[in-house]
């Protein structure tokens, strides 16, 4: 680990931030089957997410379409951008043609119709932007009234577990070095507390209806008994899930 949030952010401004174009397809394959994404974010998502057969749903900083896939398989009508256009091209080969899929950035005007949509999901993408204003005004503007957005961003508990001298209650730069598939990457994010992201929402138009910290699928623990080994009560801290509604 880093020593500090400071000199962690002042390495990574060395190259690309989250240049996920240099380890898209190392990133897919470790995430097809790793413990976090294929059996933590995602079911947690899909459960959070409910009965969506009919739903128009758009997958927000889609990556390869893992979660737009569940989504689908269960009647959703998905659509689907990224900011990675290499990501965009590993969805397409996973859902298909006939997927709106496009390459987008978050941060800047979102290429939809105001209401096209009756639920946003936003998973792992608010957290590597230091202001949300301008993405929540787009994803509340895609939204029909009522609609609902989906958020999953890095507990900010753990920032304050890795640097436990730092302020929780700034708004903080940090980075972590990863390996996918045997592919090193380096991840750059921005902590903020817990009331600066419900302030945030609020703010947006958008009434908090969940907050989650959802255990590991049911068969996490058979399939990684070395990790889960390390959480006696079967669940541990790693995301912070919301369920938003639009007001």
């Amino acid at each position: 680990m880093p020593a500090d949030p400071e000199s962690s952010a002042e390495a990574a401004d060395v190259a690309v931030e989250n240049d996920y174009d240099s380890f898209a397809e190392a990133y897919t394959v470790e995430n097809e089957t790793s413990l976090i994404n294929a059996y933590y974010a995602r079911p947690a998502i899909v459960n959070l997410a409910g009965e969506v057969a009919g739903r128009r749903i758009l997958d927000a900083g889609c990556g390869a379409g893992a979660v737009s896939a569940a989504l689908r398989d269960r009647g959703a009508v998905v659509a689907g951008f990224d900011f990675s256009a290499k990501m965009v091209e590993l969805a397409r080969q996973r859902l298909g043609a006939d997927v709106d899929l496009r390459v987008a950035d978050i941060a800047g005007p979102l290429p939809y119709p105001d209401g096209a949509f009756d639920d946003v999901i936003a998973s792992l993408v608010l957290h590597y932007l230091k202001d949300w204003t301008a993405p929540l005004a787009e994803l509340r503007r895609v939204l029909k009234p009522g609609g609902r957005l989906i958020v999953v961003v890095n507990h900010p508990i753990i920032f304050k577990m890795v640097y436990r001298e730092a302020d929780y209650f700034a708004t903080s730069k940090w980075s972590d070095e990863y390996t996918f598939n045997g592919q090193k990457a380096v991840l750059t994010y921005w902590h903020r507390p817990l009331h600066a992201m419900t302030d945030a929402f609020t703010a947006a138009g958008f009434r908090t209806a969940v907050i989650s910290e959802p255990p590991p699928a049911p068969d996490a623990r058979e399939l990684f008994p070395d990790e889960m080994a390390r959480f006696p009560s079967g669940a541990f801290l790693s995301f912070l899930f919301f369920v938003l509604e639009a007001v």
